[in-house]
C-alpha cells in the first residue's frame, strides 16, 4: 500500500477505495508555504501511482479550501530569484499532477478557495461548494499576474470576457454564483456539503473503473495540450512581476491590512 506518511501539510484517510486528501493548516486558512507548495507538487503523482485507490477527494481543514500563498513565503520568493524558479517548476508540477492523474478527482469546496487554492479546486474533475465558499485569482491584488494556472483554467469554465474580468480585476465570487457562472459544478448549503458530496462519490464508485477514468482522460486531451501550449509563458509572467515595485507595495499592504498604491512599475 502506498504510504504518505511524509506528508506534513497534507493528510491523507482511505475509506475502501476512497482516498480523501486534506489541505491541513487550518490555522492559517490553508495558506500554501514552501513546505506546502512542494508537497502539492507531487502528490497527484503519487495518487496515481496508488494502486489502493481509485476515486480521489479533495478537501480543506477547518474553515477554508486554501487562502493562497502564505505572506512570509511570498515575501521571501520576491526577496530570492532563485526560490522563484523552484517555485515555478513546482506549480506546473500541480497542474499537470492534477490533469495526469487519470483517477477521478472531487473537489469537496468547504471554504474559501483564494489564487493557487482556486487554481487547484477548479482543475480538479467535478467540484461541489458550500454556498458560503468564495473563489478568486487574486494575484493582481498583491501585483502578481495570475501565473500559476488560472489564466488557463477559467476561461474554459466560464468564457474569456469574463474570465478576463475576474483575473485583472481579483475579484471573489460566492459560491452560489460560480455555480451559475458554471465555475462549479453545485452550490449547496453547508449543511449539506458533505451529504452530496457523499452521494457523488458513491455514484463514482460504483461506475466502471476504468470507463470512468478514461473518460475523464479522453476529455483532458484538449486541456493538457492547453496547459502545455500555455503554462511556461504564463509562469514567466507571474515571475516578471514577482519582481516587481508593485508586487513589493502589494505584499506591503497585505501585511499592513491597508489598500495598496499602485504605480504601474
Amino acid at each position: 500500500m502506498t504510504s504518505y506518511d511524509d506528508y506534513q501539510t497534507l493528510a491523507f484517510e482511505r475509506r475502501g477505495r476512497l482516498l480523501t486528501v486534506t489541505i491541513n493548516r487550518p490555522e492559517v486558512l490553508n495558506a500554501v508555504n514552501g513546505r506546502m507548495h512542494s508537497e502539492l507538487a507531487r502528490v497527484f503523482y503519487d495518487i496515481a501511482a496508488d494502486p489502493d485507490a481509485d476515486i480521489i477527494l479533495l478537501t480543506g481543514a477547518g474553515r477554508a479550501f486554501c487562502a493562497g500563498g502564505d505572506l512570509d513565503w511570498l515575501q521571501a520568493a520576491a526577496a530570492r530569484p532563485a526560490l522563484f524558479e523552484q517555485i515555478a517548476v513546482e506549480a506546473k508540477q500541480i497542474v499537470f499532477g492534477l490533469l495526469d492523474c487519470e483517477k477521478p478527482v472531487v473537489c469537496r469546496l468547504n471554504g474559501d478557495a483564494i489564487g493557487l487554492g482556486a487554481t487547484m479546486a477548479l482543475f480538479c474533475d467535478i467540484i461541489i461548494a458550500a454556498e458560503t465558499a468564495r473563489i478568486g485569482d487574486l494575484h493582481v491584488n498583491v501585483g502578481l499576474a495570475a501565473g500559476d494556472g488560472g489564466a488557463i483554467i477559467w476561461p474554459q469554465l466560464i468564457g474569456y470576457p469574463r474570465a478576463k474580468e475576474y483575473l485583472m480585476t481579483g475579484k471573489l465570487i460566492a459560491a452560489k454564483e460560480a455555480a451559475e457562472l458554471g465555475l462549479v459544478n453545485y452550490a449547496v448549503p453547508a449543511d449539506e456539503l458533505d451529504a452530496r458530496t457523499e452521494q457523488m462519490l458513491e455514484r463514482l464508485a460504483a461506475g466502471p473503473t476504468k470507463a470512468v477514468r478514461w473518460s475523464k482522460v479522453a476529455v483532458n486531451v484538449g486541456l493538457k495540450q492547453l496547459a502545455h501550449a500555455m503554462m511556461d509563458a504564463s509562469i514567466a509572467y507571474e515571475a516578471l512581476t514577482n519582481g516587481s515595485a508593485d508586487h513589493l507595495e502589494g505584499l506591503k499592504a497585505f501585511a499592513e491590512k491597508c489598500k495598496p498604491v499602485f504605480t504601474g512599475k
